[in-house]
């Protein structure tokens, strides 16, 4: 890596304050109240998970996002200041409240969202300052389609100008709902040296359900590198092999954050040059420590705690 790239990973895109509970027996029926052993409002959103679990293992991350000048965006601004994220780049804006996520927990399910966009949708990856890109070893941007403003053409700019710099770039997506997203994902496709979507992601995008056909699809359109994540089922990933490989065994509470979790492990594994194999581990590591605990970053190792775990689980 230049001498002049003095930081690890660059988390541009969607930060949000997210309203999480325990997990609750079943959804209640229209009127009736639901008990929970607890409720926190806590920190979330792709962009904001990923610089919290990557600073959590010893990595440094600046965050490029905006929050409301609101309580919630106050919040979000502290816990990230608190956790050891750079915030300088974090904008502030009394347009739009800031992005909230209610996150309901439901025993032996999935979780379910109700999301505001809020702040995400005033996020312009065209203000990303080129000289702050260029000091970045890796590019992570965030819920890409969460927001239907951010140009395409802008991100696409934006990686470009990333790897024209020697910045690594990621991508990360959230898919709000059924719709055609292909058009906008596949010409950032073209400048992104890994594409990191769940399937559920996948199939919205590409049509197809077999993972291996989605990853497929994805390194046409010019991914480097594809990693499907599948939840509790593993991945299937295609780079320097094809891979597919199953979860790590782990009590399960609360999913919220998984994912991003799986990313900043994966952009940890590339900060130190692992090779392909190693990567995907440390990723489905921390992927899988996230979800002990309620909330997006709670139960995430640290670096002594994910190489303790490694160690224990070694890659197969």
């Amino acid at each position: 890596m230049s001498e002049k790239k003095t930081i690890d990973c660059l988390c541009a895109g969607i930060i949000v304050a997210d309203h999480v509970c325990d997990p609750i027996d079943h959804i209640p029926v229209p009127g009736e109240l639901v008990l929970t052993a607890g409720t926190r409002i806590t920190i979330g959103g792709c962009a904001a998970n990923v610089s919290v679990d990557l600073v959590k293992c010893g990595a440094n991350a600046v965050i490029s996002g905006v929050v409301g000048s609101d309580p919630l965006g106050e919040f979000s601004a502290r816990f990230l200041e608190e956790a050891g994220v750079d915030t300088d780049h974090l904008l502030r804006t009394s347009e739009r409240p800031t992005s909230t996520s209610f996150i309901i927990n439901v025993r032996g399910d999935d979780r379910r969202f109700v999301h505001c966009v809020g702040t995400n949708d005033l996020f312009s990856p065209a203000k990303i300052s080129r000289e702050l890109i260029a000091s970045a070893k890796v590019l992570y941007l965030g819920g890409y389609c969460i927001s239907s403003i951010w140009p395409v053409e802008e991100v696409v700019e934006l990686f470009r100008d990333a790897r024209k710099a020697g910045t690594m770039t990621v991508l990360d997506v959230v898919i709000p709902a059924p719709g055609e997203y292909w058009s906008r994902i596949a010409p950032v496709l073209r400048e992104t040296d890994v594409f990191l979507p769940n399937d559920d992601e996948a199939r919205v995008v590409t049509g197809v359900s077999d993972p291996f056909e989605q990853a497929a699809r994805f390194r046409s359109a010019g991914a480097r590198e594809v990693i499907i994540t599948c939840g509790e089922r593993g991945l299937v990933a295609i780079g320097e092999e094809i891979v597919q490989r199953e979860s790590f065994p782990v009590e399960y509470l609360d999913g919220t954050g998984s994912g991003d979790a799986f990313c900043a492990g994966y952009i940890l594994g590339m900060l130190e040059q692992k090779p392909f194999l190693e990567r995907l581990a440390m990723g489905s590591a921390l992927g899988a420590s996230c979800v002990r605990a309620p909330g997006a970053t709670a139960g995430v190792f640290d670096r002594r705690e994910l190489e303790e775990f490694l160690k224990q689980h070694p890659v197969q």
